[in-house]
């Protein structure tokens, strides 16, 4: 439980400025890199990828919600039929959950391939 907390901590802090620097299809590389550093198990490598990744998304979305008063959820929301803006901030955040757990599962099942090519 220890190295999921861990491991979500350094996906969100490094996520964000990986984030800050790079395009947003950059943060599944990253997750995938991390859980192959800190040798995550597959399914703690998924959870705190989700985890990480629906934080750091949800929470980036919801700052600009705020930012612009709901402006634009509110138009993008129209467009998709009604939906709200926090609907679409947490929409925002799965999607930025499910790329990250993606991506820490990938990193994750390439530590015994390595291995076993040494």
């Amino acid at each position: 439980m220890q190295k999921i907390f861990s491991y979500v901590f350094a996906l969100f802090l490094g996520g964000a400025v990986v984030l800050s620097l790079l395009p947003w299809w950059s943060l599944p590389i990253f997750a995938a890199l991390l859980a192959f550093w800190l040798k995550v198990r597959p399914g703690a490598a998924v959870l705190g990828g989700l985890i990480g990744g629906f934080l750091l998304w949800a929470g980036y979305a919801g700052l600009l919600n705020v930012q612009n008063d709901g402006l634009l959820s509110a138009r993008i929301g129209a467009l998709l039929g009604g939906v709200g803006g926090g609907m679409l901030v947490l929409a925002t955040g799965l999607i930025g959950g499910l790329f990250a757990g993606l991506g820490a599962l990938t990193g994750s099942w390439a530590v015994p391939l390595l291995r076993r090519s040494s």
